[in-house]
């Protein structure tokens, strides 16, 4: 394995054992910087003369500066260490005997340890274990974001988000990806790549729900988006190839189109060569607009990737940059704290998860899907994927989406606000007895709907009430266009009804409990707001992966926005309905990720999770 160095990470560990001024790009002193560079294998006391063992790793080349440390050895006549342009890496040893007399060979033994010292606590701040990091930023986003919250009178939230790459899930249109783009209400996780020769530079999502690269294109000309953003321009590549191919990626509210070119890519310090992405020359909408990246590198499969262009990530692995076909991904989630978090190539970093990881299998190659438990609150399960469902890892998505008939009860248990559904509120008085009878009756809950002749098949979750999506158009083609907001009602009431009686509720309690379920059903627009004054009384909300229970605490699920009196909570939790075959789906997004450190182990097609550190 190889290893990148975060820069923050050396700097704040070499300024942790000296003072030093910034003279270099790492903050510490040119010379001090080539010593760090230069020292990976000459540390040796054992070398047999002192001089030698400290000015073996002079450069070979004659320009460096003087050592800071020597003002503070005294400076009469000879002692005085003073470090010449004319000397070598071979001759400085002999050249310094002539230069200094015994008087000063304590403070020279003294000056030697302190390098070795300072080497040692340096190597062991970035140990060489072959890993190659990459620092993530993060930015937060306060009530005056223009795209995260809109005014009106009560000053309520909403956000834009309206997806998940629906149409690729259900084998749409290949040569389109469908992939989601978050307001980032919590904060923006991105970090910054170079493409080309000389190195152009772009902030990136690394997303993996995606599987494309593309970053705006110089040729984009009347896209206010791309005005705002750093663009690729290929006459100013050495190494640029022309590819041309079309390529469109659709997103909820419009779509980005370009086309394919070919170029060498840096992550970090791994140089991909002759990496296909593309130049993207319409980027529509306000979303891309207050975008605070870039572009987007997918690390999904190539199963998804437009065209079936090779991810970034399989060349890594196939030119041999990464020992591992491993890379994982920790966000930090401290408010207080800048760093963003760190994306990990070839490995996990120890110290950023806790225990051990659980492993699961991906189940379905294109995104990092696998198969899912239940999903608890407080600790009762909820019943919807007590017979299991699939779930997607996504760094690329701030919240955690599910099917609404859990998103609903969530909402319920934690104070959400939500909308009023009077279809719901009708159906049930319609309907409501007639189901729960069947239930204390112990008829087969999932063929009740059938049965009662509201939907015309059985065994499957619906689609939520008033959730409109591509969704409806491929089910309406799949099913006869039966699939309706009756259907999904009585399919939600038959689920609800049956978390109560295992709860030993009576029937007035049931009643009660599915009215006021019907007054907190997500909002299609986007997230749903709670008091913040209640965060310490919400329950914990717990997701079962390989038999195993990840609990969230409210503080990790509900999102603060702004502080002080004028401070804003939102819940983390949103509605999103992905019917059978594909379906019931979860998105696992940074809410999630944020809490549990992610292994995304391409070379086992597993994907890990350990509490985060």
């Amino acid at each position: 394995m190889y290893r990148i160095i975060n820069q923050m990470s050396v700097v704040s560990c070499s300024l942790g054992l000296l003072a030093l001024p910034q003279h270099s790009s790492l903050g510490l002193p040119h010379s001090l910087s080539f010593f760090i560079i230069h020292k990976l294998d000459t540390l040796s006391l054992l070398h047999g003369n002192v001089f030698h063992t400290c000015f073996a790793t002079l450069p070979s080349t004659p320009a460096f500066s003087a050592f800071p440390f020597f003002p503070l050895f005294p400076q009469q006549g000879k002692e005085a260490i003073q470090l010449q342009p004319n000397w070598s890496r071979e001759t400085a040893p002999s050249q310094l005997n002539r230069s200094v007399d015994m008087g000063s060979m304590f403070n020279l033994v003294v000056f030697c340890l302190c390098v070795s010292t300072l080497f040692f606590s340096v190597v062991s701040c970035a140990p060489n274990d072959g890993l190659r990091r990459i620092g993530l930023k993060k930015i937060k986003l306060d009530s005056k974001d223009r795209l995260g919250f809109k005014g009106d009178g009560g000053e309520f939230l909403r956000s834009s988000i309206r997806k998940h790459r629906l149409q690729n899930i259900l084998g749409s249109n290949e040569n389109t990806d469908v992939v989601a783009l978050n307001n980032y209400l919590d904060a923006q996780y991105y970090g910054e790549i170079a493409i080309g020769v000389p190195p152009q530079r772009f902030t990136v999502i690394f997303d993996t729900g995606s599987s494309n690269l593309w970053v705006p294109s110089s040729k984009c000309f009347f896209s206010v988006a791309c005005l705002l953003h750093a663009r690729y321009r290929s006459s100013d590549s050495t190494t640029y190839k022309e590819n041309g191919t079309s390529a469109s990626i659709q997103y909820g509210t419009g779509a980005i189109s370009g086309f394919f070119s070919y170029d060498n890519v840096q992550v970090g310090d791994i140089a991909v060569e002759n990496q296909v992405f593309i130049e993207a020359t319409r980027e529509p909408g306000l979303t891309f607009v207050a975008a605070r990246f870039d572009g987007i590198l997918g690390l999904g499969f190539q199963e998804i990737s437009v065209e079936y262009a090779v991810p970034v990530w399989y060349n890594m692995v196939e030119q041999g940059l990464v020992k591992d076909p491993v890379f994982s991904f920790w966000l930090n989630r401290n408010p207080d704290e800048e760093e963003g978090g760190e994306l990990v190539f070839g490995g996990v970093d120890p110290a950023h998860y806790k225990g051990n990881h659980t492993y699961v299998p991906v189940t379905q190659k294109g995104y990092w899907q696998f198969n899912m438990g239940e999903v608890l609150i407080d600790g009762k399960p909820t019943g919807y994927c007590a017979d299991g469902c699939a779930a997607i890892a996504d760094s690329g998505t701030s919240l955690i989406a599910g099917p609404t008939t859990v998103i609903t009860m969530i909402n319920e248990a934690i104070g959400a606000s939500g909308v009023v559904s009077k279809e719901c509120r009708s159906f049930v008085e319609q309907y409501g007895q007639t189901i729960l009878e069947l239930l204390l009756a112990e008829a087969k809950p999932k063929k009740i709907c059938s049965q009662i002749g509201l939907c015309t098949f059985d065994g499957t979750h619906g689609v939520s009430v008033g959730i409109e999506s591509v969704v409806d158009k491929n089910e309406r083609k799949s099913f006869g266009g039966f699939r309706d907001a009756t259907c999904s009602a009585c399919e939600m009431t038959v689920v609800w009804m049956q978390n109560r009686l295992r709860q030993n509720q009576t029937q007035d309690q049931i009643k009660s409990y599915i009215n006021e379920l019907c007054n907190k059903m997500p909002n299609p627009m986007g997230e749903s707001s709670v008091d913040c004054e209640k965060i310490s009384s919400m329950p914990i909300v717990s997701f079962t992966i390989g038999e195993r229970v990840f609990d969230l605490a409210p503080e990790e699920y509900i999102l603060k926005v702004g502080g002080g009196p004028s401070a804003q909570c939102v819940s983390g939790f949103m509605a999103l309905d992905v019917p059978p075959p594909r379906g019931p789906l979860w998105i696992l997004g940074d809410v999630f990720m944020g809490r549990y450190h992610t292994v995304f182990d391409y070379g086992n097609l597993r994907v890990g999770f350990a509490e985060a550190a």
